[in-house]
């Protein structure tokens, strides 16, 4: 009995999650004594700690966020060194675009130790690099990118990343069998395998450079029918003179040259002729051409593994800033990654976007509220040059009646006269 619960024991312990990074800048401004800012630039952009303009909870949802527009940004943090040989290796953390984007990166980068963070750069030699990545209209995509062998690899597949403002969880699962699994919201958008999705490895197969396409290997699947004939009365011309067309009284055939009548479609012509088609009697199919084996090709296990992972870092440029990333993680449990994710992501996206709704509603009253009372002022204004208008113009009526009046007394006195 000792020796079972003994063995459910080390099961139970050996179960557990390995956290080896975790930042969720719950400490004010500590984070400055763990994160390193890069002097390989003396013009680097600065991280400012803020949870944004609109957020779930104004503490939880801190985050470093970029805070100068076109600038580059080199910033790093150091934790125990660990290989993710035989065990699975997740990277996860949230980014909140809250500046409308147009152009910047939004993704972290994994190095080995011996990584100078103080002169961190983009050519410094990474192990991964993952998150979302957004210029105009035409790049809104999660960047996946492997170095393997001294040389960095593109995933061969697109992988549309958010492009609204409000935060959203990236989540990058790299598998000791060689497979993958990209989440964001923590639902899957993307897997596969390694190996078939990266152009790591040469291909297993390539074409016989020995075999070639037989002579009389014929590909027509369709061909002429040879019995068919053109029929004796098919030719005709395209266009035809107008026979209804005379000649107008005043030509002058010395001045005006010879007159010809105008050409018209002719509606007995039949187009270009050409024999119905048969099935090739002697179809034998596309020729695929044979593949072997590749003498360069050779298995490798190991592709997801690396010896060495010491520093996880933000590496980016961006036009305009305002991009928050909070609550990074790597672990080598994937359900623990899920459960951290609803633990903060989770919480607080809902409030978030609450928030921005109530602001946006008050934003649209206050709007509202502008346009009417500059259609009040407009109107008061309008009443106002109404009213003096009026004003200006009754004297001159005065006048007017005035002169009228004198004028009727003239004539009345006129006529008394006579």
């Amino acid at each position: 009995m000792k020796t079972l619960i003994l063995a459910t024991l080390i099961i139970l312990v050996a179960a557990d999650p390995v956290v080896y990074f975790r930042e969720q800048f719950e400490d004010g401004d500590a984070w400055k004594s763990r994160w390193v800012e890069s002097k390989h630039k003396s013009d680097y952009g600065k991280f400012i700690l803020s949870s944004g303009k609109f957020y779930g909870d104004i503490e939880k949802d801190k985050g470093l966020q970029t805070s100068q527009d076109a600038r580059f940004y080199s910033i790093s943090s150091r934790f125990d060194t660990f290989s993710n040989e035989g065990q699975t290796l997740v990277i996860q953390f949230t980014v909140k675009h809250e500046q409308s984007i147009d152009c910047g990166g939004g993704y972290i980068k994994l190095f080995p130790s011996n990584l100078n963070q103080e002169d961190m750069h983009g050519d410094s030699e990474y192990n991964i690099m993952f998150g979302p990545d957004i210029c105009g209209p035409g790049t809104k995509k999660v960047h996946v990118i492997f170095n393997y062998k001294g040389k960095n690899h593109l995933i061969n597949k697109d992988i549309r990343c958010k492009d609204d403002e409000f935060t959203h969880l990236y989540t990058l699962i790299v598998r000791p069998d060689n497979t993958y699994e990209v989440k964001i919201d923590n639902k899957k958008v993307e897997s596969g395998s390694l190996e078939e999705d990266w152009d790591f490895l040469p291909p297993k197969k390539v074409k016989d450079p020995e075999a070639k396409k037989p002579d009389d290997w014929d590909e027509k699947e369709k061909i002429d029918d040879p019995e068919d004939k053109k029929p004796e009365d098919w030719d005709k011309p395209e266009h035809i003179p107008d026979p209804d067309a005379k000649k107008p009284d005043d030509w002058d055939d010395e001045m005006d040259g010879e007159w010809e009548p105008p050409m018209i479609s002719n509606p007995d012509y039949k187009g270009e002729w050409k024999p119905r088609q048969i099935d090739n009697p002697n179809y034998k199919g596309k020729w695929i051409h044979p593949e072997i084996d590749n003498p360069e090709y050779t298995a490798d296990v190991a592709i997801y593994k690396y010896d060495s992972i010491g520093v996880i870092g933000l590496d980016l440029w961006q036009v305009k800033s305002g991009t928050i990333f909070d609550n990074f993680l790597i672990t080598n449990d994937e359900k623990f990654a899920e459960e951290v994710g609803n633990e903060t992501w989770g919480a607080t996206k809902d409030p978030e976007k609450k928030m921005k709704d109530m602001q946006e509603e008050e934003e649209r009253k206050k709007r509202d509220e502008e346009e009417k009372k500059m259609k009040e002022e407009t109107k008061e204004e309008e009443e106002e040059d109404e009213e003096e208008e009026e004003e200006a113009k009754a004297p001159e009526d005065e006048e007017e009646q005035e002169e009228e009046e004198g004028e009727e007394e003239t004539d009345s006195n006129v006529k008394d006269e006579l």
